[in-house]
């Protein structure tokens, strides 16, 4: 059975490549997707039907679609403020969340018509220790807390198994970033008694048996832990979804499990770009420029460098290049653009370079490639039924599904 699936985590309707991404996964012999409604706030869905449009039924019918729901942000935002969703969790300024069966009810259908269908296969609560995290901020007592927390579970479960006899889901589970955190964690979400639950849920709906069938959770090879919980999934019949295989956390601190290679053209495109900036108006860039140059292996993983670039680099550019005329501007947007398409992958190159350095423990005497070796490791796990990977391009879905091969 092919164990990878596609997550759909940063993907988007209104990207072409995300599109051919998907059609082209589906056309090796993917069979499992997996979103959410807030991926890219309802996006990712949107570009799973486009990508689905392409198919004929009987292709349709044999690629599960597997979403979740839990999150109120952006659009799910500004409905609460119109009208407050119950049930609700502010964590903080931009995330609430919440796992009330009347918003369960609102965002699955919200899901169906943003994908284009009339069932969705598997319907996951989205990380719903978000109650549990939350009251721990407030020092609450963690068991009161528990217990207040299944009673919440139990209320959705009810009301999923009442979707699944209505034909909107055929079945539903559970997402948790808190599977995976040990047991002695304050964080970590126990997770025996969930099928208990699961039985009374679909026994006071009047269902034969439970559709309580799958766990969604963190596991690659820096963080083992969710093993355990894949264990207990397997001896009670569910299955599992292992998540961040490539990005992988270690004592607080993120790294991405992949190497790359180096840039060949990268500094012919800093030059150049250095060339056009060497006047009084725009010595800012110059500088900025020429310091991101001196500090790009000093980037903890690509993911700081992304935020980075968001919260730091491009609002300093934009500021720069106020003063450019129209024409101006655009001939210095189209070459700072592929000017850091090239930076980041020089990032992600060093990157690369210390991860497999600081983590040569981990890694031990595999000699491939960091992402090759992360990924053997989570395919020779037997209790692991699916790996979702990011894919965001046809060439990373080649990539990926040749480590299969």
């Amino acid at each position: 059975m092919n164990k990878i699936a596609f997550g759909t985590y940063r993907i988007t309707h209104q990207n072409p490549l995300h599109i051919e991404a998907l059609v082209s996964a589906i056309e090796s012999g993917v069979i499992l997707i997996d979103t959410s409604s807030n991926y890219m706030n309802g996006d990712a869905e949107r570009a799973i039907a486009v990508a689905m449009s392409r198919f004929d039924d009987e292709i349709q019918s044999r690629v599960e679609i597997v979403s979740k729901f839990g999150y109120i942000q952006g659009e799910n935002m500004l409905r609460h403020k119109e009208k407050a969703y119950e049930g609700v969790v502010e964590f903080d300024e931009s995330c609430f969340h919440s796992i009330a069966p009347s918003f369960m009810r609102d965002q699955l259908s919200r899901s169906l018509e943003r994908l284009n269908i009339d069932k969705i296969d598997c319907y996951l609560l989205h990380n719903p220790e978000y109650f549990l995290l939350d009251a721990l901020k407030k020092d609450a007592d963690r068991d009161e807390v528990l217990d207040m927390m299944f009673e919440r579970i139990y209320e959705v479960f009810v009301a999923l198994e009442e979707e699944v006899r209505d034909g909107r889901i055929g079945s539903y589970g559970i997402s948790s970033n808190s599977f995976a955190k040990s047991r002695k964690d304050a964080e970590f979400l126990p997770y025996e008694d969930l099928c208990i639950l699961a039985d009374k849920a679909s026994e006071k709906v009047g269902n034969e048996t439970h559709s309580f069938t799958t766990v969604q959770l963190p596991i690659n090879i820096l963080e083992q832990e969710g093993l355990k919980c894949a264990a207990w999934a397997k001896q009670n019949d569910l299955r599992v979804l292992a998540n961040r295989p490539l990005n992988a956390q270690k004592e607080h601190h993120m790294y991405r499990l992949a190497e790359y290679e180096e840039s060949a053209s990268y500094y012919n495109y800093l030059n150049e770009l250095l060339e056009m900036c060497e006047n009084e108006t725009l010595q800012p860039l110059y500088n900025l420029l020429s310091e991101l140059d001196q500090n790009k292996h000093k980037f903890g993983w690509i993911g700081d460098f992304d935020q980075f670039l968001y919260a730091q680099i491009l609002p300093h550019i934009q500021k720069t290049l106020q003063k450019l005329s129209q024409e101006e501007l655009d001939m210095m947007l189209e070459h700072i653009d592929a000017f850091f398409a090239q930076y980041r992958q020089m990032v992600a190159y060093e990157c690369g370079k210390s991860t497999r350095i600081m983590l040569k423990d981990e890694f031990g005497t595999c000699n491939a490639l960091l992402q090759e070796c992360a990924m053997k490791f989570l395919l020779e796990q037997q209790d692991i039924d699916y790996i979702l990977v990011g894919m965001r391009k046809p060439s990373y879905v080649a990539q990926t599904l040749a480590l299969i091969s």
